[in-house]
């Protein structure tokens, strides 16, 4: 058994908007700009915000959530992401104890700062706010006396005397400041239906938001004390998660019941070569091993949603990881034997998608002849007959539509046919996050039955198809990868 010691700051605040992924990704791009290699983590589900943590680092942004993988895994995962790293950054979740609904602390900022034995950094939005922010801080910080809030950092700070104000009442809490932020006109990070734009779709402006981002960190916080706050966090026991070794050793496992604090045992250590990583989580380019089946995954600008464990876990069952960009390519790569869609925003770009007729024939042609799909929300779009009234590949025979209705939170599914990916009665966690509708929302087949919010089924299963609304953390059952890459392996149907 082998130890992680990455110095490492977890990035908290009372509510969500008061700034975290200002101080965060800022952080990460100040420290990296001095040569550091920073390992950037986020905790929860959401896909937006690593990868403007990926863009501020040069690492794949990683998450960290309790509730899809357990809390087991949560350390793990984390070394694996940090190994070789000088820092890791965590950016929390909403406000620093609000977890899974009716699960107390479960998959909260607080209960992965505690599994990560990491100090808490609480960003406060202090812009109509004085002596009282002493009280605020006070709160935090004697809440749960298993998390330690290690500084505040002070935003939205609107002048001098108003930081002098702030300073003066917390002298008296016991927490040091470590930065102020004074207010300023908003970093240009735009937002939309879900949350910020991702930075596949704005490179350009992404990239001039990180440096903005990173020189107000660095004008308002003493990095020099960040750091040394990061290098007391206590050394972590336990092995890295490895893709091979969760491939290897772990058949398709029950639903992880996350239990705090809680530790499961993990196969073997066995050293790796050091693997480079790429924004996307893909390994450099090389020739095919034999027998290798290609498994194409839709990336680009309307495909951005996806957790690089999931690359890496294909990969290690065996198989070739091609990104492919549906608003670009007309065809498949070459030998293609399976295919993966995961999450994105197809109905902003249902026009470009729509006018791609030769990859939608071609995405159709392979699941006809019974090639391995496995499709996630935005997948599940794009197999449909038609998004908001324009052609989609038609594999799935259901229309869909946008919704003013936001569907968002965790699930806890049964799989309720046999599929590329589960056998039926297997039971995963997961989570929903669109604001379309899919009519009708199961087929004959349903993928998932769920209970919460309501009880009911949903989700397709036909040949070799699975598509569904729910994301899920292959992490937690590895055994998925295998069987999908099984699959691929005994298809006879290819592209190309």
């Amino acid at each position: 058994m082998v130890s992680s010691s990455v110095p490492r700051l977890v990035i908290a605040a009372p509510s969500s908007g008061s700034g975290k992924t200002t101080v965060a990704t800022g952080l990460m791009a100040a420290f990296a700009s001095r040569g550091l290699a920073v390992s950037p983590h986020k905790v929860g589900p959401d896909y937006i915000d690593p990868g403007y943590h990926a863009l501020a680092t040069g690492r794949v942004g990683r998450n960290l959530d309790a509730y899809l993988c357990g809390a087991e895994l949560v350390a793990p995962l984390f070394a694996h992401g940090a190994r070789g790293c000088d820092l890791a950054v965590v950016e929390g979740v909403m406000g620093l104890f609000d977890g899974a609904a009716g699960e107390g602390e479960l998959a909260s900022t607080a209960h992965v700062a505690k599994l990560l034995r990491a100090p808490v950094v609480l960003v406060v939005d202090a812009s109509s706010q004085s002596r009282s922010v002493a009280a605020l801080v006070h709160g935090f910080a004697s809440w749960d006396p298993e998390v330690r809030i290690g500084g505040v950092i002070l935003n939205k700070v609107g002048s001098e005397r108003h930081e002098g104000m702030l300073r003066e009442a917390l002298d008296e809490s016991g927490v040091p400041v470590l930065g102020v932020l004074r207010r300023v006109e908003q970093v240009g990070t735009p937002s939309r239906h879900l949350g910020l734009v991702p930075v596949a779709e704005r490179r350009a402006e992404a990239v001039a938001a990180v440096a903005a981002m990173a020189s107000q960190v660095r004008e308002g916080c003493d990095l020099n004390a960040l750091f040394a706050l990061a290098r007391g966090a206590g050394s972590l026991p336990g092995d890295a998660w490895d893709a091979a070794e969760a491939v290897a050793f772990s058949p398709p496992p029950p639903l992880p019941v996350p239990v705090p604090g809680g530790s499961a045992p993990r196969p073997p250590y066995r050293p790796e070569r050091p693997r480079p990583q790429t924004p996307d989580g893909l390994k450099e380019p090389r020739a095919r091993p034999p027998g290798a089946p290609c498994i194409a995954v839709a990336g680009g600008a309307a495909f951005t949603f996806s957790y690089a464990e999931h690359a890496e876990l294909l990969a290690a069952a065996g198989a070739e990881v091609v990104v492919f960009d549906p608003l670009r390519d007309e065809e498949l790569p070459e030998g293609t034997r399976g295919l993966v869609i995961g999450g994105g925003f197809p109905e902003v770009y249902g026009p470009e998608l729509s006018a791609n007729e030769p990859l939608r024939k071609a995405v159709a042609s392979l699941a006809e002849r019974g090639a391995p799909v496995a499709a996630e929300c935005a997948g599940l779009l794009y197999l449909s007959r038609e998004l908001d009234g324009l052609p989609m590949c038609g594999v799935i025979d259901a229309k869909a539509r946008m919704d003013e209705r936001l569907t968002l939170g965790y699930r806890d599914a049964v799989a309720v046919s046999d599929s590329v990916l589960a056998e039926a009665g297997s039971r995963m966690r997961g989570h929903e996050f669109h604001r379309t509708v899919v009519e009708p929302g199961a087929g004959i087949a349903p993928a998932w039955g769920v209970r919460v919010p309501v009880r009911r089924v949903e989700g397709f299963v036909q040949q070799g198809v699975h598509a569904s609304y729910l994301h899920t953390h292959w992490a937690s059952a590895p055994g998925v990868a295998r069987r999908f890459v099984e699959r691929c392996v005994g298809s006879w149907a290819t592209a190309g």
